[in-house]
């Protein structure tokens, strides 16, 4: 459950942050402070997510990953290499934009859309976390390149 749980929060942080991404670090820059590694993974992209201390190191604690072929289809999200029941699937909707929808046990709780600025050096995501609390509506957030 607890990786449940630590999966569930950074994806409501971070779920759809996948348009045309250059591979390398990417830093959320409001809280909670988190990284986002992006490497080449087959046709599509592997991503790491980790949580950072105040001085921007990763913490030692869980990661969760996630590799997709940004083609629409579920893709299993890992907890330190273990399934958690939640899925992306993630669609690329051209070079900048993407669209994400995420599901637990099947049951979809979210959306996400990406897009990259111009210059490749930020990522915008618009999150709608709404099927896990209602209260919450859309929450913007922004990815810096390290």
């Amino acid at each position: 459950m607890k990786r449940v749980a630590i999966a569930v929060c950074l994806l409501s942080a971070a779920s759809g942050a996948w348009a045309q991404i250059p591979t390398g670090n990417w830093v959320k820059r409001t809280a909670p402070p988190m990284m986002m590694t992006v490497e080449p993974a087959g046709p599509g992209i592997k991503i790491t997510y980790r949580m950072l201390d105040p001085s921007g190191k990763p913490i030692n604690q869980s990661t969760m990953t996630v590799v997709t072929a940004l083609d629409g289809k579920d893709a299993p999200t890992l907890v330190d290499g273990k399934e958690t029941g939640q899925t992306m699937a993630t669609r690329r909707l051209d070079a900048t934009h993407t669209a994400t929808v995420i599901k637990m046990q099947g049951k979809e709780i979210g959306k996400s859309q990406s897009e990259l600025s111009a210059d490749g050096r930020t990522l915008k995501v618009e999150n709608e976390m709404s099927a896990l609390n209602p209260s919450v509506g859309k929450q913007i957030e922004y990815w810096d390149k390290r």
